[in-house]
């Protein structure tokens, strides 16, 4: 068995792949505890091709690939990916490169035996961030933390990790981008406690932010937050969750 798994999903990111599985190479090294999961969620501009092609390599045998045939979304992906995972601890990441993979195997190196033992949820806290995207992470922070009564905190940083154990509890989990905000609302609900880490926040250098990249993103995702909370809410009060 695998100590770590790291799935990162991908959506019509075919620009940054060769750079995303060079940096992931780079950043699993000779290691063979730990294992990549590259999910083509779907894609339409050939990801898999390039996929199929880049993991041929002998040099890239530290990863695997998931084909998701139709998007059904960015938790649906991530989801996949995670149930061919074989390690004990797992994580996932974008594909944007935003965050450094790197970071997810350091942040398992100092936090590993907590992780092991199922004591501990690792995220990432982004740094290096411009004021406007600070601004709203805080409010969007404040807002979900006080529709839940739940501490929340950066939600959609990367990445996030735990014990394999912790995916009897998504079984119900939702399929979008909400699925960041539901691991971290279970985590708390449980008394998991939850380590943030910091990771360096750069600019995507390839493909479209598929999230909150943008204002009208920013607004997707909102629109799409309250909406799932509001049903989370519901839930909770009808002893659902």
């Amino acid at each position: 068995m695998k100590k770590l798994s790291i799935v990162i999903p991908c959506y019509n990111e075919s620009g940054s792949l060769p750079n995303l599985v060079q940096v992931s190479r780079e950043a699993c090294g000779a290691r063979e505890d730990v294992e990549f999961i590259f999910v083509d969620n779907g894609s339409s501009d050939g990801t898999q091709e390039i996929f199929k092609s880049l993991l041929a390599k002998p040099e890239n045998a530290f990863a695997h690939l998931m084909h998701v045939p139709i998007n059904q979304g960015y938790g649906y992906g991530i989801l996949q990916g995670l149930l061919i995972a074989e390690g004990e601890v797992l994580a996932w990441t974008h594909a944007d490169l935003q965050t450094d993979p790197k970071d997810v195997i350091i942040a398992f190196d100092q936090f590993g035996n907590h992780l092991a033992l199922g004591q501990m949820m690792v995220k990432g806290e982004r740094n290096g961030r411009g004021l406007f995207d600070v601004f709203f992470t805080a409010s969007m922070s404040v807002i979900s933390s006080f529709l839940l009564g739940s501490k929340l905190w950066d939600v959609n940083a990367q990445p996030k990790m735990f014990h394999r154990s912790f995916m009897k509890y998504l079984d119900v989990a939702p399929h979008d981008f909400s699925l960041d905000l539901y691991v971290l609302f279970v985590a708390n609900k449980l008394k998991i406690p939850i380590k943030n880490y910091p990771v360096f926040f750069s600019k995507r250098k390839f493909g479209v932010a598929k999230g909150g990249g943008s204002l009208k993103g920013k607004y997707k995702l909102i629109k799409r937050t309250i909406t799932y909370i509001i049903e989370l809410r519901k839930d909770i009060l009808k002893g659902k969750r």
